[in-house]
């Protein structure tokens, strides 16, 4: 089932998520439907908050659906190592329409859980190691846009206040 994807300004997108405790066929139903939901807006990751589920489960493709042995499901994940530095345009299915430069690590090692609770590390580069942080982020309640310079982020929610008040948001 395709999930709507909570808005910039929704409550619970910038509240930190709940541990992922029950690894059943309910948790592997919602898996299913992040990816679908994912898929359907041509996203690279969704976190659970982003479709109104306060649980600390993500799902990322940096292949947009092409190779399905690069979806991932990071249950629970935590980044356990940082490397280099690389400055990439970003945006995010839950601020739609904006796009703002975020510095990230170049490499990233996250330590997390699939989707049937066995642990396991992996480390990304590039684009997946931008959707670890991207979507851990989510996790802990931070949207890209914090990310931004204030200026930038100022100017991206002023841009926002007026798309609510003409009920486009």
């Amino acid at each position: 089932m395709i999930h709507p994807i909570v808005k910039f300004g929704a409550p619970g997108l910038e509240t930190p998520s709940k541990p992922v405790k029950a690894f059943d066929e309910k948790l592997q139903e919602l898996v299913t439907d992040m990816f679908e939901s994912m898929y359907a807006a041509s996203g690279v990751g969704l976190a659970a908050p982003q479709i109104g589920v306060g649980l600390r489960l993500a799902v990322i493709d940096v292949s947009l659906g092409k190779n399905p042995e690069a979806k991932l499901v990071c249950a629970n994940p935590d980044i356990i190592a940082l490397e280099g530095e690389q400055r990439e345009e970003e945006g995010c299915l839950s601020v739609p329409g904006f796009r703002g430069y975020v510095m990230r690590p170049q490499y990233v090692t996250v330590r997390a859980q699939d989707a049937s609770g066995k642990e396991f590390e992996m480390r990304g580069e590039g684009l997946l190691a931008r959707a670890f942080c991207h979507e851990i982020d989510h996790l802990n309640g931070v949207l890209f846009i914090q990310h931004l310079s204030m200026l930038k982020r100022d100017l991206i929610k002023r841009k926002i206040r007026k798309l609510k008040k003409a009920g486009e948001w």
